[in-house]
């Protein structure tokens, strides 16, 4: 008799010992792996949002900077962490919805590997051209595209990110051929393209802001199909007559796979409320990017619904990792 009431003595304090465990997250720092360089638009929105997530939590978050291969490099090093809520991934659109139509042997699964915590922001990219472009529209570009075949050069922030989609995307629609170059991150691509050693790019209008208003490069267009609130003058490439053209990224925050849902829960709880805060939204916003919060389920479904979407543009648009 005293042997069956010595297991459920030590089975009842190991549970109680564990829920103690588990009520106490977090109880130390977390970290954000980014899958591109400090100083790029992902990185900028990462801080932002790190830094009242961590106000929430009450724990430091450190930004843990891992571009290359497109995000393959942060997204499988996010995979080989422990599922304990203590390793978190700034997802994007490109990481997760068009790299498995871009690299044949992706190495990680999109769907399986990771728990979706929620989608935090939406930002159209800007078209911007450097000093090495004569064009001043839309327009005016895609002629002299087509006057010279694959002269003009675009930069991405990698081969099979959002960006190098969005010039891929411009040249099937447009039927232009453009010299593709690829870069670790909106960073380093931002010194060659005001620099005018690249022609132009697709990004994000955080990266390139004080620069479009200094006159140093000029935006002809954006990549949403209606107008930007941040740039009413600049038309949507759409408006080209380039229909159907529409490329909004997305950023979202996942966990490895097998994170416990009480985990999840607190931070998806935590998150809410540092997206809803007044003062990060107000930042945003003025920077073209939309603030977003929802359900876990509902990010799981996007993530879902875009890998098909963008299976169909990267077969049409003919874009590859090479």
């Amino acid at each position: 008799m005293r042997r069956p009431r010595l297991i459920r003595t030590v089975a009842a304090l190991l549970l109680s010992a564990a829920a103690v465990a588990q009520a106490a997250f977090p109880d130390k720092p977390l970290k954000l792996i980014v899958p591109f360089p400090a100083g790029g638009a992902a990185d900028v929105m990462a801080r932002g949002m790190a830094q009242r997530l961590g106000v929430e939590l009450g724990q430091t978050i450190v930004i843990d900077n891992r571009g290359g291969a497109g995000g393959q490099t942060a997204a499988e090093a996010v995979t080989k962490s422990p599922a304990d809520g203590y390793t978190l991934f700034f997802a994007t659109m490109g990481t997760l919805a068009i790299n498995p139509a871009i690299y044949p042997k992706l190495r990680y699964d999109p769907v399986k590997d990771f728990a979706p915590i929620s989608l935090t922001h939406v930002t159209p990219r800007v078209l911007v051209v450097g000093p090495s472009v004569a064009a001043t529209d839309l327009a005016g570009l895609i002629a002299e595209a087509r006057k010279r075949p694959d002269a003009l050069s675009y930069g991405s922030a990698g081969n099979g990110s959002s960006s190098h989609l969005s010039g891929a995307l411009f040249e099937a629609l447009a039927d232009v051929k453009m010299l593709h170059v690829p870069y670790k991150g909106s960073a380093p691509l931002l010194t060659d393209v005001l620099a005018g050693r690249v022609d132009m790019t697709f990004d994000s209008y955080t990266v390139y802001e004080e620069h479009i208003r200094a006159g140093k490069v000029r935006a002809l267009g954006v990549t949403s199909p209606q107008r930007m609130a941040a740039l009413p003058q600049v038309p949507a490439i759409a408006e080209a007559g380039l229909k159907g053209y529409d490329v909004s990224n997305w950023l979202g925050v996942l966990a490895p796979a097998g994170t416990p849902q009480a985990v999840l829960d607190t931070l998806h709880t935590a998150l809410g409320r540092a997206m809803a805060d007044p003062a990060l939204r107000q930042q945003l916003q003025a920077l073209g990017i939309e603030p977003k919060f929802g359900t876990q389920e509902a990010f799981g479904q996007l993530i879902r619904s875009d890998i098909v979407r963008w299976a169909e543009i990267v077969k049409r648009s003919g874009a590859n990792a090479n």
